[in-house]
């Protein structure tokens, strides 16, 4: 629609042009299902890719291979932003100035540096937030659909988890602080049951704040006493059994021991690691009433309902999870009357992870639009969860779920290409 909108408007101001016939008319080049691309746009990317080769020191094939290319490019954006026009997708202003924001914090630079780069390379930046606003469009769209493509079994995770770990005990290290306390040879009982109460002081003075070197330097027997009990960086397998095997799922800064051994008792102290990932994470618990705009429910009149809904439970009018059960459309959640768990929000599609971003636990938000419909959201709660293994699983669902998902974005291309008519108008 876009594009027959822009089609039509040209026709217009050429018509109503008293140099109609001097100028160069914009024409359609491709019909694509119910939408078109104009020459302006593929010779605008074509442009757009020589710009960058010629930045890059780049070259490039003949103009017909690049004229191919930019048209294919082309359809399949086209595509896409058709089905999204079917499926109700949109970005709201808001959504879209706050990935913007988003955009430009993690270029280090604030909104105002974006405008001001983008007014220097000749960008109007009303140009690149439609640009973004399309990409954000098609990702949603590409996700909706790919998603349910891709299925990944409990195997292929815990076999590449093994590989990870496998992985990480190879480039794991740890620099360690190392205080002895010793026997004398063939030491009494007496003689051990004396060290093993030192050692239990030294960790006693350790955990009230005194210095680990001055107190390696005072009592270690350890080679490296001087050193103030700093063994350096020691890989996990380089290091002796006894330390690698103590050492396992413990951060920076712990204290570890005493840990008795032929020569004595042992303390020891992670002071840093590296290539080792020790993870926490924040996560969510929420919940939501999901409605889904339809032929005889409106965009508004979801959205409509959802503030109704708002205004009911915070004025105790109603009950969340008696509105969740009895309205949400998400079967998964509808019966634990809208109830999600507690989850990474990463996992969230974008529009849901940023809502709750802004809000503090027991917050209702708007009303929010996403790719599933419209969302009503109360964060319950937050909380600070230590996910290593669980990060090692996420980690490798996520490598298969990138490999799996970039397969199948491919192949629903291809069948929706496929399935659609599409007609390259001769010049």
């Amino acid at each position: 629609m876009k594009f027959i909108i822009r089609a039509m408007l040209l026709g217009a101001l050429v018509a109503f042009s008293g140099v109609a016939q001097e100028t160069r008319l914009d024409r359609v080049a491709v019909i694509v299902d119910q939408g078109v691309i104009l020459e302006s746009e593929i010779q605008a990317l074509i442009e757009e890719v020589r710009q960058n080769a010629k930045e890059n020191d780049q070259s490039l094939p003949s103009d017909r291979a690049l004229r191919t290319q930019a048209i294919e490019r082309l359809i399949a954006k086209s595509l896409q932003m058709q089905m999204a026009e079917r499926m109700g997708i949109q970005i709201s202003d808001p959504q879209l100035e706050q990935t913007i924001t988003n955009i430009a914090a993690n270029q280090g630079a604030t909104l105002d540096d974006l405008r001001r780069q983008l007014r220097q390379d000749g960008v109007a930046y009303e140009d690149y937030r439609e640009d973004v606003r399309e990409e954000m469009i098609i990702g949603e769209v590409r996700r909706a659909n790919v998603r349910r493509r891709v299925y990944i079994t409990e195997q292929e995770v815990n076999n590449l988890v093994k590989i990870i770990e496998e992985q990480g005990a190879e480039q794991a290290e740890y620099r360690l602080g190392h205080i002895l306390i010793g026997f004398p040879p063939d030491p009494t009982d007496e003689d051990i049951a004396s060290a093993r109460d030192r050692a239990d002081k030294v960790i006693e003075l350790l955990n009230n704040g005194s210095e680990f070197a001055k107190i390696a330097i005072a009592s270690s027997s350890g080679s490296e006493a001087l050193e103030g009990g700093d063994m350096g960086w020691l890989n996990i397998n380089s290091m002796p059994t006894l330390f690698a095997e103590a050492v396992q799922n413990y951060s920076e800064g712990e204290l570890i021991g005493p840990i008795r051994s032929g020569a004595g008792f042992h303390i020891l102290k992670v002071k840093d690691t590296r290539g080792i990932e020790k993870v926490t994470v924040e996560e969510v618990n929420a919940r939501h009433i999901l409605i889904k705009p339809s032929i005889i429910l409106s965009e508004e009149k979801a959205k409509s309902m959802l503030s109704d809904f708002r205004e009911q439970v915070k004025a105790e009018e109603a009950e969340f999870g008696e509105l969740a059960r009895e309205h949400s459309e998400d079967p998964g959640s509808a019966l634990r009357g809208g109830d999600l768990g507690w989850a990474d929000p990463s996992n969230y599609v974008p529009a849901f992870r940023d809502a709750l971003a802004n809000l503090e636990p027991g917050e209702y938000s708007d009303p929010v639009r996403s790719s599933h419909g419209w969302h009503l959201i109360q964060l319950l709660d937050r909380r600070i969860d230590d996910a290593t293994d669980k990060r090692k699983e996420d980690r490798a669902y996520q490598l298969i779920f990138n490999r799996k998902f970039s397969e199948e974005s491919e192949a629903w291309m291809r069948e929706m290409r496929d399935s659609a008519y599409i007609e390259v108008l001769d010049s």
